[in-house]
């Protein structure tokens, strides 16, 4: 089992994957890097130069932008009262959106322009693009600017 350690798989569209993990779409964009355990799940469109992080979760039928951060074991669903036998409303998720380590994204929601979702948040509702949002459920903390300059001095 060693040998298989850490493989890395080229996919036909230029994006990279890393065994094991399961890919259920083939629409994933150029420079986009899967990790290892990651689902992405049927008919899931994906732009390009995302990083999608080990045990990540991404339902059937998502859609998910260009330049797009998830964090590890975060979860984007599809379906709001399951088991709805294939009603769903799957999670769009715009360019430039950074989505924090175990996340949950609820069916149907729309993650706009550039927001940020902290780690282990609850996203019941849309979110506003250049909105920060974080808890459970998440709640508005600052805008992206203000993000940006306490990222910039590790605050």
């Amino acid at each position: 089992m060693s040998d298989l350690k850490g493989r890395r798989i080229e996919l036909p569209s230029g994006a990279t994957a890393w065994w094991p993990c399961h890919i259920g779409s083939e629409i994933i964009g150029a420079g986009t890097n899967v990790g290892a355990l990651a689902h992405i799940g049927r008919d899931v469109i994906i732009g390009e130069d995302c990083r999608i992080q080990g045990s990540a979760y991404i339902a059937d039928g998502c859609h998910i932008g260009h330049r797009v951060f998830i964090g590890p074991n975060a979860t984007l669903t599809n379906d709001r009262h399951p088991p709805s036998g294939g009603i769903w409303s799957p999670v769009i998720v715009e360019d430039d959106v950074v989505i924090g380590g175990g996340a949950t994204i609820v069916a149907g929601v729309i993650l706009h322009k550039g927001c940020v979702i902290g780690a282990g948040a609850v996203v019941t509702s849309d979110v506003e693009a250049e909105y920060v949002m974080a808890g459970n459920p998440a709640k508005y903390i600052m805008d992206r600017a203000a993000y940006e300059a306490r990222r910039d001095t590790s605050e």
